[in-house]
């Protein structure tokens, strides 16, 4: 064991609890600072587990990912948690916080679009908010390079023998997801025989969890966002509600949600 570590010093405490800064004197300020830090730390977590997951696809040594991709799922669950305590703040205690939020917005969290565009969300326009800061425009459009956590595992049935089209392999990784009948009629393969393809039918079970439990984060912060300001415009310029609702007709993964009517 190393001396002179103690919880405080190897967590260093020191720093994250003394990171809390409120900009009024409204009690629940607090409240709204660290729900969004400690979210902000799940999202770093889950970036952590995820770019090791695409590795490991991309390698075809899925076990590994699976115990990643699961523990992805349970951050989620903490994701989704924090809306419920966030929810506390009624109207008037938001009202109280929110002209000292200026242009502030969690719409403009790196972390939380990086997410997005490592599962596959890819829109380039997205990054446009970030010029502002260089280091962290860079770090997205390299991102929107690199093939997505999606296409490694599109890129794997094909060596494993499910006739993919070359368009759909050589796609531009860039652009969006376009939805293929080709992908959609590989996880039919899967899903139907199972017991032939067993770690693929898990790591479509795996990618299904992490969809589901992405809508539910979405679902969540729409829902909460209606209950404390209603229909107002967000603080970063967005929609608010609508946009929230636009965003959750969004997958990641459309052939495993359309395959389970397919078979």
């Amino acid at each position: 064991m190393t001396k002179g570590v103690t919880y405080s010093s190897y967590l260093d405490l020191d720093r994250i609890l003394s990171a809390q800064h409120p900009a009024s004197d409204a009690h629940d300020e607090m409240l709204f600072i660290i729900v969004h830090q400690a979210s902000e730390l799940w999202l770093k977590l889950c970036l952590h587990e995820l770019t090791e997951a695409r590795e490991h696809i991309a390698a075809d040594t899925l076990r590994p990912a699976f115990k990643m991709l699961a523990r992805v799922a349970r951050a989620q669950g903490q994701l989704i948690s924090s809306w419920d305590v966030l929810s506390t703040m009624t109207p008037h205690d938001y009202s109280l916080v929110r002209p000292h939020l200026g242009t502030s917005s969690g719409f403009q969290s790196a972390q939380y679009r990086l997410m997005e565009f490592l599962l596959g969300g890819r829109n380039p326009d997205m990054v446009t908010m970030h010029e502002a800061t260089p280091d962290i425009a860079l770090l997205l459009k390299d991102e929107l390079r690199r093939a997505s956590l999606y296409d490694e595992v599109v890129r794997l049935l094909a060596r494993r023998g499910f006739a993919i089209p070359q368009d759909v392999l050589e796609r531009d990784p860039q652009a969006p997801w376009s939805a293929s009948d080709a992908v959609e009629a590989a996880w039919a393969e899967i899903y139907r025989h199972p017991n032939k393809h067993w770690d693929l039918y898990e790591l479509a079970e795996k990618l299904v969890d992490l969809e589901y439990h992405f809508q539910r984060w979405r679902f969540g912060h729409l829902k909460t966002v209606e209950r404390i300001i209603g229909f107002k415009k967000g603080t970063g310029g967005t929609a608010g509600v609508p946009y929230l609702e636009a965003v959750l007709k969004q997958t990641f993964f459309p052939e495993l949600l359309s395959v389970r009517t397919a078979i």
